[in-house]
């Protein structure tokens, strides 16, 4: 157990979310990635387990607790070995409901935060455009004023949850001329007129659903906008770095994991008379991806704790994602190497996992975005500031 970061309480939350987990999740999995989503009945079972509600607040049913619960939830989902059932779970936790707890009125929260934490509700985060990709300020979809309502136009894509969530979260221009200074953000229910879904078909994350949405025409209620209106893209912001240091994360955890199985089917694999592990070159292997691993791990925790504190970490979560989702990458597929030909076959969990894997230096900011930021950073001195409500 690391003391520094987690705490008895922590490691018997992880025991008991292990054992969830595999009693739950880990016999359906495969059926799961099949059917490209995954059973409705797990969204009611893991509310009432209490995991959607770790970091928010109690008087609507969260339990408020510290990040480091946040970071045992999404590196025990890694170990499941599905990308699809993980981002399904932490999409809504962590991408549509943050931002309805920060820019949600009481209203608004009382209604459907409190639902998405029992699970009744399953919200998606909708920012990326077909044209846009990782260009937010870009962003066409509308929405206009009219009386006591918004009417909103326009589409978005590569959304998960986006066919069978009952909520979206929708950014949107209110004042177009202004550029990424006229965005606001909204919630719409699913069963607004004018919404329509088209299923994707992905290389991983297979248990998931993500769509391209429509909207044509959407009248919501104007109470249906998030903080104040034109201030969207300062919200999108600084809800990044919580998802850019998710997807960090999930990267060293699942790399971790990667290592963890090929390390055991060496020890039982024999070669010329003897087990893989005594191999030299396969030794140094393993020596060398479990270090990389562990120093993006433990980068991970001090962010983490940082961001648990309250500091505004946007340049080390986009670092921690871009370093963590590429040795992610390289490591697993490196894994998949020792298994040889086994790790071409799909009755191992090697193939399924480089395939979920290779959308971490993509989603949630590509990789050659992020190192732009981080110049602008670094090199330009550029400061990001936190959103004001």
């Amino acid at each position: 157990m690391n003391t520094n970061y987690f705490s008895e309480d922590h490691e018997l939350f992880r025991s008991t979310l292990r054992d969830f987990l595999q009693k739950e999740v880990v016999p359906h999995v495969d059926k799961w990635e099949k059917d490209g989503k995954i059973d409705p009945a797990i969204w009611t079972k893991m509310g009432e387990m209490g995991y959607f509600g770790l970091a928010y607040p109690e008087q609507y049913g969260g339990m408020d607790l510290d990040f480091f619960y946040t970071t045992i939830l999404l590196e025990e989902m890694q170990r499941v070995n599905s990308g699809g059932f993980a981002v399904t779970i932490w999409a809504h936790a962590y991408l549509a409901m943050t931002h309805l707890n920060a820019e949600g009125s009481d209203e608004l929260k009382k209604k459907y935060l409190t639902a998405s934490i029992s699970g009744e509700k399953v919200g998606c985060l909708c920012i990326t455009e077909p044209f846009g990709g990782s260009d937010v300020a870009g962003m066409k979809t509308t929405a206009v004023k009219v009386g006591d309502e918004y009417v909103i136009n326009g589409s978005k894509t590569f959304i998960t949850n986006g066919v069978y969530s009952d909520y979206l979260i929708v950014a949107a221009k209110t004042s177009p001329e202004q550029k990424s200074k006229g965005m606001s953000i909204f919630l719409i229910d699913r069963e607004t007129k004018g919404i329509s879904a088209t299923k994707l078909n992905k290389l991983g994350w297979r248990a998931s659903d993500t769509a391209e949405l429509a909207f044509d025409n959407v009248r919501i209620p104007a109470t249906n906008l998030m903080g104040k209106e034109d201030k969207g893209f300062s919200y999108i912001m600084q809800h990044f770095a919580t998802e850019r240091l998710i997807m960090g994360i999930n990267a060293h955890a699942r790399a971790e994991y990667a290592i963890e199985y090929a390390l055991g089917y060496m020890k039982e694999r024999e070669a010329f008379g003897k087990k893989l592990t005594e191999f030299q070159a396969l030794r140094h292997k393993i020596a060398e991806m479990s270090t990389r691993v562990e120093i993006c791990k433990h980068f991970n925790y001090a962010v983490a704790s940082r961001l648990d504190k309250g500091e505004y970490v946007v340049k080390e979560a986009s670092m921690s994602k871009l370093e963590s989702t590429k040795v992610a990458d390289e490591v697993i597929y490196d894994c998949l190497q020792l298994l040889g030909g086994y790790g071409y076959v799909e009755d191992y969990p090697l193939a399924r996992m480089l395939r979920d894997s290779r959308l971490g230096p993509i989603g949630g900011g590509t990789s050659e975005i992020l190192k732009e930021v981080l110049a602008k950073m670094i090199v330009d001195e550029k400061e990001y500031k936190p959103a004001t409500q």
